[in-house]
């Protein structure tokens, strides 16, 4: 099972490492490379997506089966070998430069970009599995920052144990908030553990104490879970998050074997919501990004950026 979807990956160009790591550009990486178009994170954020890392830790390993989920999924491996962040890291950059190497031929690829994507200064940890599985999880967020790196991470929220004992927190910490009641996160995010819905709920618990940029994301499925917007903004309230990120699911990668395309929702009906859900929770809509079908909400467009950038 383990060859077969390494085989899959790879297939849709994910690079491994020690057999839990892997590394994938990101589609807007090459957009930012060939068209000058950059991810939403760049317009938010500032970070520059050119040079981007996008990885995992965990590649095989998750507590959700999400029907939403457009990664490869087949989470049934116990890894017993995990490699040291410092030689996952240095994989991960080198794979992520080879895989760049063909854009610098391409006279759409701005030179200076394309050599500075081949020194990466921001790391998403959120390509695929649950990336708060992997043991060192600290260790590298730490490496990365020792090297100027700035830090995305992106969890589930099942393992708040974590969490609580991670040092440092990354630059921005992500939790996906997938279901307003624990009938749909059941039905939707599928939990591979008896008591995702009670874990989840205790990361929200903490999030308050966490001293650093924190982001609650809800990927809006059309027909599983938009609407409930005032179970919604009572799971952020209880969060506290800096920004609110609603942001539409998108019929690609494994997702089609379980979605349609009219599970969709379209960029108004995502703007709805997020104009409803602020209103209960006195957020505003600081920024969106039609072709990313995501928008931020917050109380102030100033503290979007990350300091330093």
């Amino acid at each position: 099972m383990t060859t077969d979807l390494n085989r899959a990956r790879e297939k849709q160009q994910y690079k491994m490492h020690g057999g839990h790591a892997a590394v994938k550009l990101c589609h807007w990486m090459q957009q930012s490379l060939l068209k000058d178009r950059p991810c939403y994170k760049q317009e938010f954020y500032g970070i520059r997506s050119h040079r981007c890392l996008q990885m995992t830790p965990v590649v095989d390993q998750c507590t959700h089966n999400c029907l939403f989920c457009w990664r490869v999924q087949g989470f049934d491996r116990k890894e017993e070998d995990w490699r040291e962040p410092e030689e996952i890291l240095d994989a991960c950059i080198a794979e992520q430069r080879k895989l760049v190497s063909g854009f610098k031929g391409d006279p759409r690829c701005n030179k200076e970009m394309w050599n500075e994507s081949r020194e990466p200064k921001q790391v998403a940890i959120s390509l695929s599995g649950e990336p708060t599985m992997y043991p060192y999880l600290g260790d590298l967020i730490a490496l990365c920052h020792r090297r100027g790196m700035t830090t995305f991470l992106v969890t589930n929220g099942t393992l708040p144990e974590v969490l609580e004992q991670l040092d440092p927190l990354p630059t921005q910490l992500y939790v996906t908030v997938a279901a307003p009641n624990p009938e749909v996160y059941k039905r939707l995010c599928v939990p591979r553990i008896p008591d995702g819905w009670e874990r989840l709920m205790r990361t929200l618990e903490l999030f308050p104490s966490l001293d650093t940029r924190k982001v609650v994301r809800h990927t809006l499925v059309k027909d599983w879970n938009i609407g409930w917007e005032d179970d919604y903004a009572k799971l952020d309230s209880i969060a506290d998050p800096t920004f609110i990120e609603p942001k539409g699911y998108v019929f690609v990668g494994d997702s089609r074997r379980r979605m349609s395309m009219s599970n969709m929702p379209s960029f108004a009906e995502i703007r709805e919501f997020s104009a409803k859900l602020g209103e209960r929770v006195g957020m505003n809509i600081l920024k969106e990004r039609k072709d990313s079908r995501v928008l931020v909400l917050g109380e102030d467009e100033k503290e979007l950026r990350i300091p330093g950038l």
